[in-house]
């Protein structure tokens, strides 16, 4: 279980917007993880380097925030084949619902977007559903 730390929590928070507000300021652009990786893909794009230092930015911060508290405790209970159809599943929905959480969430609702609030409520919703079946009606931990 993931001790909630409300200090820590409010810091990543703060990051997240000011970074998502500096790349929209600076460039016009939405930090939005899956449209940064989805446009990364195509060959031949005269951005591609900015994306390449956002995306690997992620996995650098986790280690880096880990390296100062001591180490990263990270425990995967799943199973590879449930998380390569979690991973599908997480893929075809932000392609459907034109952005993930960090688009919509985090930017589309800074903007005001209708879309972005629509999209939202449904991650939250299903994010919701989702916990309550695999823990009260499947059994899961």
């Amino acid at each position: 279980m993931t001790e909630f730390t409300p200090l820590t929590a409010t810091l990543g928070g703060v990051l997240i917007g000011a970074a998502a507000s500096a790349l929209l300021l600076a460039d016009g652009k939405v930090a939005g993880v899956s449209g940064i990786l989805g446009r990364a893909l195509p060959r031949g794009r005269d951005d591609l380097g900015w994306r390449l230092c956002f995306l690997a930015g992620l996995p650098i911060g986790a280690l880096l925030w880990g390296a100062l508290r001591g180490g990263l405790a990270i425990q995967i209970s799943a199973s590879p084949s449930a998380l390569v159809v979690a991973g599908l599943l997480v893929g075809f929905g932000t392609q459907l619902g034109n952005g993930c959480t960090s688009g919509h969430g985090v930017c589309g609702l800074a903007r005001r977007s209708r879309r972005s609030l629509a999209a939202t409520i449904t991650f939250m919703v299903t994010g919701a559903v989702t916990v309550f079946v695999s823990r009260h009606v499947l059994g899961g931990g």
